[in-house]
C-alpha cells in the first residue's frame, strides 16, 4: 500500500510514563492483525519497544543507529517481530552518542526522512515512530519525517500543561521543516474510572482539543503493564483484558481518520 496510504505516525511525548512505547506496540499489533503492513522504528535508546515485542539485545546487531547515521538501509536493519505483518528496527545504546555525531551536518533532521524515502520504506501501510521521552534531534528527526503525530497523554493533572508546550513544538516543526505535519489525534491513557481527577482531565482536554481527541480510552490495567517483561504486545499476552480492547478499538478509530482523510 505505497502512495496515499502509506502513512507515517510519529508517538510523541516529551513526558515520560504516559504509555508512549505501550502505545506504539499495542496499535502497531492490532493494525498487524487487521492485515496492515507495520513497521516500528524504535528511536528511543532504552529501547523498550525493542524489548516489548521481545526482540533480545543480542540480536540487535543493526539498529535505527544504524539507519539514522545512513551506513544501512530498511531491509538491513528491519527485523520481523512474533506478530505477523508486524516488523521493528530495533534501537540500542549507540543512539545517545547520534547527536553528537550529527550535529554538525546540513541535512541533520532530515536523516530518518531519508531512509524513510526508500520503496522498502513505501511497502508499509503504516510506519510508526516511537521516539524518546524528550525533544531532541531524535525527536526532531522523527517529525520531519511524518505526515502526523499520535500524543499520547496520561489522565493526570499536569497533563494540559505538557500538552500545550508538545503542540507548540508541532506548530514549530510545521513552520520550519515539515508543513505537511498534523495532530493524528491525542489518545488519553491511564484512565482510572474511580478517580474524579482522571475525568476531569478527559473532560478538560476534549474541550479544548474536540475531535483530535479519540473517543477510546486506554484503562490502567495490570494485564498491559506486565506483557512487556513476556516480550509481547498486551494483544498477544491477554487479547479479552480492557487494555488490550482498548488498543483494538484505538487501531479502529486511527484507519477510520485515515480513511477520512482519503476521502476528503
Amino acid at each position: 500500500m505505497a502512495g496515499e496510504r502509506h502513512r507515517i505516525i510519529t508517538i510523541a511525548n516529551q513526558k515520560g510514563g504516559v504509555g508512549k512505547t505501550t502505545t506504539a506496540i499495542n496499535l502497531a499489533t492490532a493494525l498487524a492483525a487487521i492485515g496492515e503492513r507495520v513497521l516500528i522504528i524504535d528511536l528511543d535508546p532504552q529501547g523498550n519497544a525493542s524489548t516489548g515485542l521481545g526482540i533480545d539485545r543480542r540480536d540487535r546487531k543493526l539498529s535505527s543507529y544504524d539507519l539514522m547515521i545512513g551506513d544501512r538501509g530498511i531491509p538491513e536493519v528491519t527485523l520481523e517481530t512474533a506478530v505477523p505483518n508486524l516488523f521493528i528496527v530495533p534501537s540500542t545504546m549507540d543512539l545517545l552518542g547520534i547527536e553528537m555525531e550529527i550535529s554538525q551536518q546540513s541535512d541533520r533532521v532530515f536523516k530518518l526522512r531519508k531512509a524513510l524515502s526508500s520503496p522498502e520504506a513505501m511497502a508499509f501501510s503504516y510506519i510508526l515512530l516511537d521516539c524518546p521521552p524528550s525533544f531532541n534531534l531524535l525527536t526532531m528527526n522523527a517529525m520531519a519525517a511524518a505526515h502526523s503525530v499520535l500524543v499520547p497523554l496520561q489522565c493526570e493533572f499536569f497533563a494540559l500543561e505538557g500538552l500545550s508546550q508538545l503542540l507548540e513544538t508541532v506548530s514549530q516543526v510545521r513552520r520550519t521543516v515539515n508543513p505537511r505535519l498534523d495532530i493524528q489525534g491525542i489518545v488519553l491513557t491511564m484512565f482510572d474510572a474511580r478517580n474524579n481527577l482522571a475525568q476531569q482531565v478527559v473532560n478538560d482536554v476534549r474541550t479544548h482539543l474536540g475531535e483530535k481527541v479519540y473517543h477510546t480510552l486506554i484503562p490502567r490495567n495490570v494485564r498491559v503493564s506486565e506483557a512487556p517483561s513476556y516480550g509481547k504486545p498486551a494483544i498477544l499476552y491477554d487479547l479479552k483484558c480492557a487494555g488490550s480492547q482498548a488498543y483494538l478499538q484505538l487501531a479502529s478509530e486511527v484507519i477510520q481518520r485515515e480513511r477520512q482523510r482519503l476521502a476528503a
